[in-house]
């Protein structure tokens, strides 16, 4: 493990540092506006856009793509340039579905259909959304129930999707529906792109209770697709989804805030007993608790990097980080209120105190997005520790025949 940039990445993380330095004051937001209530007013998307575009002018937006599509071909670049934006407070990313569907479009869609769609994707010009979860298919993706229909050469779609990013702003959506039920049901899926503003597409926030609203229900009622818009072949919709599942892992795991530092801040401020708090072996035992587990995170991560910057495929250990680091989430957010007293339960956009509070009410949400802590464990356990997998004995029946499923 190498926790050193060699001299590639140093060179280039130098020029990131210069750039931002150079660009990003100029779209710094204030900390009142990044709290989430504040998060989709018309002026920070507008801000957000050309922020994107400002990045893909430069070469820094979605830097893991491949040359010809705007990128930099670099895993680990991108990774060096994500640590030094996120020192910054910098507009929202509402096109962060785009660096999962844009692959997925480069390995599947027609020459014609990337030139269409991959440079405004990268540009953030149109906004992408991922409509995959249902009410009763999330960790279990392959249990869906949207289904679809070939009416000629076009499909006809009928269904709901749950816990959709900024669905209510996306212009298009990719999908995946089940088009045979008679069949296994990893064997019975289909992926599709079409246009969020298709006749049929009703789309609902779902106020959260962290009091933003990112997340949406989508209803599909008789929305009608070209099958020009099918990626991947009828029936190839599990693999094209792995595509998509692949890209969007490479994104999750980061570490969160506020984390042991800020809990270190905050018991040097506050007093238990007339003295500071920092100064309680209870306390140093718990912050020196989360500190020792971010450690282990980061050099976790180290071991991706390295990987990254060797031109490997990391393994699966990188399941570990956001394992480890959500939950941490919800434990810091819920001492830190805990030590704030009456006062941690206050979310004032004002008062960085706040961020314990709202760390505590996103977390679950965190455990659940991206993969939920049981299906990471057994990533884990299957994977890195070489466990036996779960007995699965619906693997091979028809989707239409497992309890629950549509007939």
């Amino acid at each position: 493990m190498d926790f050193n940039d060699n001299p590639q990445e140093a060179e280039f993380r130098a020029q990131v540092k210069a750039w931002l330095g150079k660009n990003a004051p100029k779209f710094v937001q204030s900390g009142a506006n990044v709290r989430r209530e504040e998060d989709d007013s018309p002026e920070n998307i507008k801000v957000a856009k050309e922020w994107q575009a400002l990045k893909a002018e430069a070469g820094y937006a979605f830097i893991q793509w491949p040359k010809e599509y705007g990128g930099r071909s670099s895993a680990m670049q991108s990774v060096i340039y994500t640590q030094e934006e996120a020192k910054y407070p910098l507009p929202r990313n509402y096109f962060i579905i785009g660096a999962f569907a844009g692959p997925t479009l480069m390995a599947y869609a027609t020459e014609e259909q990337k030139a269409r769609f991959i440079p405004p994707m990268l540009r953030g010009e149109e906004v992408w959304c991922q409509l995959f979860s249902e009410p009763g298919a999330g960790s279990d993706l392959a249990g869906i129930r949207t289904r679809c229909e070939l009416e000629g050469d076009t499909w006809v779609v009928n269904g709901q999707k749950v816990w959709t990013t900024v669905a209510y702003m996306a212009d298009w959506a990719i999908m995946v529906a089940r088009h045979d039920p008679t069949l296994p049901k990893h064997m019975g899926l289909t992926y599709f792109f079409f246009n969020m503003k298709s006749p049929g597409v009703e789309v609902t926030r779902i106020k959260q209770v962290s009091g933003g609203s990112d997340f949406c229900e989508v209803f599909l009622n008789d929305v009608r697709i070209p099958d020009s818009q099918r990626l991947g072949r009828v029936g190839d919709g599990w693999s094209v989804c792995l595509t998509t599942l692949m890209n969007e892992r490479f994104n999750a795991g980061d570490a969160y805030r506020p984390d042991a530092n800020e809990l270190l801040g905050l018991a040097k401020r506050l007093k238990i007993g007339g003295k500071p708090a920092i100064e309680n072996a209870a306390v140093r035992e718990r912050i020196a608790e989360w500190h020792i587990q971010s450690a282990g995170a980061k050099f976790t991560k180290f071991r991706t990097l390295t990987a990254l910057s060797r031109g490997q495929t990391p393994g699966a250990e990188a399941s570990i980080l956001k394992l480890v680091n959500a939950s941490k989430l919800q434990d810091v957010g819920a001492y830190g209120m805990d030590q704030l007293g009456m006062a941690g339960i206050l979310a004032d956009a004002e008062d960085d105190d706040a961020q314990f509070l709202l760390a505590y009410l996103a977390a679950p949400g965190a455990r659940i997005a991206g993969g939920t802590d049981e299906i990471l464990r057994n990533i884990i356990a299957e994977r890195v520790l070489s466990l036996p997998g779960d007995i699965r004995v619906d693997k091979e029946l028809p989707f239409n025949k497992l309890a629950g499923s549509v007939k």
